[in-house]
């Protein structure tokens, strides 16, 4: 079967090509450029704990060489310290709110295209630009021209080409929302600020050129990103204004006097909000900056990006395998355009609220403290600017059974990050046993952990539990765990390979199972497809 086209390199092409290896699909990946990255000390990005660990599963190593978790979180306003919380293993929320990672941009496409060169099922394809794209019920036929005129045939194709997509274009796909919703000016710097390991978020600050907001987010080796708030139009950011802020910004926080200061790296950040009509076209897709475009209000778009890729790359996997209903792979665009309209419609409604609208402040209890509660959700990645997304609705979401029993997760949102034991002895996290291109089954069986393995797999549930995972019209893979927030002995979880949960179960139910199961692959595979695939491998 011909490889799947992903169209871009930027960060989440290279993290689907990654996650389709991962799950045995071979791709191509067509890069514009030369596979060179700028070093913008200024460009950075904040990865939340699903998709930090999704890209550290995927091999990048740069997160821990060159990333940087917050320690904590505060909140200022004018004179005054609003709120301050501590992130990570100290956090009050425990494992409610985890510390963000920061990371320049480049790191991580270094650390990416790194992980791709040990990639035997990804085909690197630099300067080729598409300009003609074509499909046929077997796939997908695209032309790059510049500096070869090449034809690639494909079985299915990805655009993560960004927010100027030729694949969205040449699929003639509406691309509506909002221009320059939020302006930053944008400095790089190295120098010692008094919270250090902290992000700080100060609204209204007293100095002259402080604007109506100002964030410092930590970066490695004593480096911090400061980003200025601009009026929505004007202003031109000229350098001497730029260093005027730096230096009066600097001083506000440092009692008064500016410290010794590096300066690495400026630029003005426009953040624009868009979401596509569409987001698959027969065997084309759309992921990234692609589909949509967010970012105002802390949101972070890149971990939108790579959260279509995870979601995207396992029902490729499973259509590339074995074959796929349209009910799965038109459910990439049920899930996630409906979760990041959701994203896009929480920051439309709260700017006016943030920004100075006027009549809807009252919608936000607690005054300037409900209003950094909410400015906190989108920079911290919880609340509805921010939390990862559930996909309650979803069209893969089976009927709710009689066995189904309530856990702490409900249904369609990601799972808890914990440990468990493989049947043959091994004990990891459950999340490292995600994106492997098979559903997960977790038993929760207090006391396994102090039991011989060849004891506790013969004995209870076990035996029967191993016969209904082997019947799943589904691969499973069988995990047992000692503990689930809120679920009791012998409950039974079926786990999508992006970590978000089918159902559960009390108790071993082999019926209830094997429906949720052929539920969340969305049915029998397409006979077009089936044949295919049978006619590939004969």
């Amino acid at each position: 079967m011909d490889p799947v086209i992903v169209v871009g390199a930027g960060p989440v092409g290279l993290v689907l090509s990654l996650a389709l290896a991962a799950q045995g699909v071979p791709s191509v990946l067509l890069d514009e450029d030369a596979g060179k990255d700028e070093t913008r000390p200024a460009r950075t990005v904040v990865l939340r704990e699903d998709t930090a660990a999704l890209v550290e599963r995927l091999g990048c190593t740069t997160l821990l060489d060159e990333g940087v978790r917050w320690s904590g979180w505060r909140s200022m306003r004018r004179k005054q310290l609003v709120r301050e919380v501590p992130l990570g293993e100290d956090s009050p929320y425990g494992d409610q709110l985890p510390a963000p990672v920061h990371v320049p941009q480049h790191a991580l496409m270094r650390g990416l295209r790194d992980a791709i060169a040990r990639q035997d099922l990804v085909q690197m394809a630099p300067l080729s630009r598409i300009d003609t794209l074509e499909q046929d019920p077997a796939g997908v036929t695209v032309h790059t021209r510049e500096p070869d005129s090449t034809w690639w045939r494909g079985s299915y194709l990805v655009g993560c080409d960004g927010a100027r997509s030729t694949v969205r274009k040449l699929l003639d796909i509406r691309f509506p929302g909002r221009t320059a919703v939020e302006r930053h000016a944008v400095a790089a710097l190295r120098t010692e600020l008094p919270w250090p390991g902290h992000a700080v978020l100060h609204r209204l600050p007293p100095w002259r050129s402080g604007g109506a907001e100002v964030t410092a987010r930590p970066l490695p080796a004593g480096a911090w990103r400061l980003d200025w708030l601009l009026p929505p139009r004007g202003e031109l950011v000229t350098p001497d204004a730029l260093i005027t802020r730096v230096r009066d910004t600097l001083a506000g926080w440092c009692g008064g006097e500016t410290p010794p200061y590096e300066l690495l790296d400026t630029g003005v950040h426009t953040l624009h909000h868009r979401l596509a009509r569409r987001w698959r076209v027969r065997r084309a897709f759309l992921a990234g900056d692609a589909a949509h475009l967010l970012g105002a209000l802390g949101t972070q778009g890149l971990d939108e990006g790579l959260r279509d890729a995870e979601n995207l790359a396992w029902k490729l996997a499973q259509a590339w395998h074995h074959g796929a209903s349209d009910v799965l792979l038109d459910s990439y665009q049920a899930e996630r355009r409906a979760a990041v309209a959701s994203r896009l419609r929480a920051a439309d409604q709260s700017l006016p609220i943030l920004r100075g609208g006027g009549g809807l402040r009252t919608l936000v209890p607690g005054g300037a403290r409900g209003h950094d509660s909410l400015l906190a959700d989108g920079h911290l990645g919880c609340g509805p600017l921010g939390a990862p997304p559930s996909y309650t609705h979803s069209p893969l979401s089976p009927p709710l059974a009689e066995a189904h029993t309530t856990v702490g997760t409900p249904p369609g949102a990601p799972v808890a990050d914990v440990r468990a034991t493989a049947p043959d002895g091994t004990t990891v996290r459950l999340r490292e046993r995600l994106g492997q291109g098979h559903l997960l089954v977790l038993l929760v069986a207090p006391g396994t952990g102090v039991w011989d393995r060849r004891h506790w797999l013969m004995a209870g549930v076990m035996p029967r539990l191993v016969e209904a995972v082997d019947a799943m019209p589904v691969r499973g893979e069988l995990l047992v765990t000692e503990a689930y927030p809120g679920a009791s002995a012998h409950t039974v979880l079926l786990v999508r390979p992006d970590g978000h949960l089918v159902a559960s179960f009390g108790g071993v139910r082999p019926a209830e199972l094997f429906a949720a199961a052929d539920a969340a692959r969305g049915g029998e595979p397409r006979a077009s497809v089936l044949a295919d695939h049978t006619a590939d491998i004969n």
